[in-house]
């Protein structure tokens, strides 16, 4: 049925794209030939297209330059002079990672000598004091160049002849300072006699090393804001856009930007002004240095368009960390193709973007809250047949709880984070290929807000995509922080090194974002994965360990998937782990085959943090999920106290406070910061039944608290090609063993079960009826006397078992 209704679910997809593909070949053939309301085309008001260069000798502070040839371009064009006027723009002095002011003259700047880019990126980060000192990088945080540079007060050199003085005054850790070295000059033509130009501006640099480019922002601007004023649409014939700034789109009431294929459009925007030559405010930046920002208005149709950046995933920014805070050098040298700020319906179909720094595809803006509805706010965003490729950072993104994305047969290649990350509602990817994409990020909604548990949030629909490679961040799809109702169907994974499915038990707790403070999320839950293909044979040097389908989370099926590994086992991949203190999870018939560990349970540890009362603790850590107002909380749930050989002792939870994150117990004990523990319920309601389990390592490990509840049922369990085998199913926590067959695993001294004691010392089988265990050279491996009667043993079988209990 899951797969039936997820086949329904492309089906629907599909005719719903086959609508939008004649919508868009109609759209196509209006702007051919005028269509109705009438179209604007960029050539005809002032916009060149033109992908001309020439060299240029400057003299400087004068505005004349001295061309090789003058080409096509005219008075009043705007043009990048590169090469011949150096300058610092963007300099700002940071004291957290949401708030920074211009630096004025608490640092000086001097001596950019040209030998490196025209839009070098330098970061001076105090990382001591008493003595106050620095380290520095000029790659924007990739690399440091030096580290603990006193701070002298004199000047300080650093790299391609830029040197730095610091002021007197009281530099402190957590201190940082941000400035472009900038050798390009962004201006206007105002006359040409012969093979000079004379400019609007003077470069400040005397040589003939200059380069004149076309640059198009202000002239297509114009356009723009005229076909919004009079409801026109606007064509962009092929041809090579160069901007200086990114293109606004305000308050459109109706607008198609629309060019003339998505191969020969080109809108390069790899040489900006530079986000902080704009606003010295995060967002408005964003519209800086973004080939389209969608400001409001009702419905704007993107289409047939090619984007280029500045920086690849070989310049991808690193991450400024230090005692303060942490910050994303993306932000500091940013740029992205789509900005999307609360536009109720938008359509970007064909465009293809590459070397984007930041967010390529990014969308910003309210949302509905409980009830609350505001006038206006983004219902609907569908990204058709696009692409990304060879990004810094994400490719998609949603930053807020807007409605209705759907990312749609679309290629992501070869990008440094996330594949799509964002905490909307009603989300749809489906049909996609990916490859070395990073995750798509199911959640990622990092408030506890109470109106969540009225409509939720990152309710998602993952489904006939196909991943390929590795993730950067470890995993395909992630589920966590927040989300709820997820669906993940029927995608294929080939040669895939990370891990395929990561539905996190995590929650993002005590962290600070603008204006506040949050103390922790809501978890995840109610998951389907079902009906996935992976493929995990990955034979690069660098593979690490991964996990088919990882199970962190509550309310979760998983069936009818396959995990398996071409050729030999590998020791490196687990099919399907689950992990305590996930409650109802129901893993059946999935097919798991030639993987290190096939299928397992795991526990979580967590720590105390402060001690309020001998009863009454902060929880330290992000591993324990929080719960909503209609949760367990934790209550009657047992905690056991961990040692260096495991539980020490045992308590009782009374309840748990997920705002305060603080555990009550039922009775007092004594208690100290830093001591370790976990926790499990009563009842943990697993299902783990009617799965087949094939030449893996280790097949079957069941090594967790477990309850009465926690059944393993139905399964097959085989040997198959694997070679040194210890044991098929080993057993360590409460769990019923109910109607498994075990076979194949003859090798000298290998056994069908192994029956080891629970992490109390006690017997962890409560029933072990109806099992077949057939040509095994040990039927069940008793690792401490007495456990296999414990198990209160009915009804199984035993053929050609070389032993077997009770002989």
């Amino acid at each position: 049925m899951i797969g039936l209704a997820q086949s329904r679910l492309g089906m629907a997809a599909l005719l719903g794209s086959a609508g939008i593909l004649l919508g868009c070949l109609a759209s196509a053939a209006g702007a051919a030939t005028g269509g109705p309301g009438g179209w604007l085309n960029v050539r005809d008001l002032g916009a060149s297209g033109s992908e001309f260069e020439t060299a240029a000798t400057t003299t400087a502070a004068s505005k004349e330059i001295t061309v090789k040839d003058v080409g096509d371009f005219q008075v009043g064009q705007g043009v990048i002079l590169s090469g011949c006027h150096i300058h610092y723009p963007g300099r700002f002095l940071w004291s957290d990672a949401h708030s920074r002011k211009p630096l004025e003259d608490a640092v000086e700047i001097r001596g950019y000598d040209g030998s490196g880019s025209d839009w070098m990126v330098f970061i001076l980060d105090v990382d001591g004091a008493a003595p106050a000192s620095f380290r520095w990088s000029d790659d924007v945080a990739r690399t440091w160049k030096a580290s603990r540079v006193p701070i002298t007060g004199e000047w300080q050199l650093l790299s391609h002849g830029v040197e730095v003085r610091f002021s007197r005054r009281d530099w402190k850790p957590g201190d940082m300072v941000t400035f472009y070295a900038r050798n390009s000059l962004h201006t206007t033509i105002e006359r040409i006699q012969g093979n000079v130009i004379t400019l609007k501006d003077a470069p400040n640099r005397t040589g003939d090393a200059g380069i004149v480019w076309h640059e198009e922002s202000a002239a297509i601007q114009a356009v723009i804001d005229r076909a919004a004023q009079e409801k026109k649409n606007v064509f962009f014939p092929a041809g090579h856009y160069r901007l200086a700034r990114g293109i606004d789109v305000s308050r459109a009431s109706g607008i198609t930007l629309e060019g003339a294929d998505g191969v020969n459009t080109l809108l390069d925007i790899s040489c900006p002004v530079g986000p902080t030559e704009v606003s010295q405010t995060k967002g408005a930046a964003r519209g800086g240095v973004t080939v389209f920002t969608l400001n409001g208005g009702t419905e704007v149709t993107l289409r047939n368009f090619r984007m280029v950046g500045h920086s690849g995933l070989a310049e991808k920014a690193g991450t400024v960390t230090n005692p303060a805070y942490s910050i994303w050098g993306m932000h500091i040298k940013p740029c992205n193709a789509v900005s999307i700020h609360g536009t109720e319906r938008v359509l970007v179909e064909n465009v293809h973007a590459s070397r984007m720094s930041t967010e390529c595809f990014f969308a910003l803006g309210g949302g509905r809250r409980g009830a609350e509805e505001p006038r206006s706010y983004t219902k609907s965003v569908t990204y058709l047949r696009c692409s990304v490729s060879d990004c810094g950072f994400n490719a998609f993104n949603n930053n807020d709880i807007s409605e209705s994305t759907s990312i749609l047969y679309c290629r992501v290649e070869n990008i440094g984070n996330c594949f799509w990350e964002g905490p909307g509602r009603f989300i749809r990817i489906i049909g996609n290929y990916a490859r070395n994409a990073g995750v798509c990020a199911a959640g990622n909604y990092f408030f506890r807000d109470e109106h969540l548990l009225d409509l939720g949030v990152a309710q998602t629909i993952i489904s006939d995509n196909v991943f390929e490679g590795v993730s950067p961040n470890r995993a395909a799809i992630h589920v966590g922080h927040n989300a709820q109702q997820v669906i993940i169907a029927n995608n294929l994974f080939i040669n895939y090194g990370s891990t395929g499915v990561h539905l996190d038990r995590q929650d993002k707790s005590d962290f600070y974002v603008p204006g506040r403070r949050v103390k922790s999320t809501f978890p995840a839950g109610q998951v389907i994965v079902a009906n996935n293909i992976m493929d995990l044979t990955y034979n690069e040097p660098k593979a690490r360990p991964c996990t088919g389908i990882d199970i962190g989370l509550s309310d979760v099926i998983v069936s009818g998937n396959q995990v398996y590994v071409r050729g030999g086992p590998d020791p490196q991949v687990t099919g399907i782990c689950v992990r305590e203190p996930a409650i109802n999870v129901n893993v059946h018939d999935n097919l798991v085959r030639n993987c290190g560990a096939g299928i397992t349970t795991g526990r979580v540890e967590a720590r105390v943090g402060q001690v309020v009362d001998d009863r009454t603790f902060v929880r330290r850590g992000r591993d324990l999920p929080q719960g909503g107002r209609d949760s367990h909380l934790y209550r009657g749930w047992s905690l056991a106290w961990l040692g260096e050989q495991g539980p020490v002792a045992l308590s009782t939870i009374e309840r748990f406070d997920p705002v305060a994150l603080t555990f009550r117990l039922r009775d007092p004990r004594p208690m100290m910061e830093g001591d370790r523990f976990e926790v499990f319920p009563p009842s943990a309601s697993w299902s783990i039944h009617d799965n087949t389990i094939t030449g893996c390592l280790h097949p079957v490990t069941l090594d967790c608290y477990g309850s009465d509840t926690s059944l393993f049922q139905g399964n097959i369990v085989e040997r198959g090609g694997a070679t040194g085998v210890s044991a098929a199913v080993v057993v360590a926590g409460r769990f019923q063993l109910l109607g498994n067959s075990i076979s194949g695993f003859d090798e000298k001294g290998a056994a069908g079960l192994a029956l080891a004691p629970d992490r109390f010392g006690k017997a962890p089988v409560r029933t072990c009826r109806g099992n077949t265990l057939e040509r095994c050279s040990r039927a069940v491996d008793e690792r401490r006397k007495g456990l296999w009667k414990a198990a209160a043993p009915e009804g199984n079988r035993f053929i050609e078992c070389g032993s077997r209990p009770g002989r």
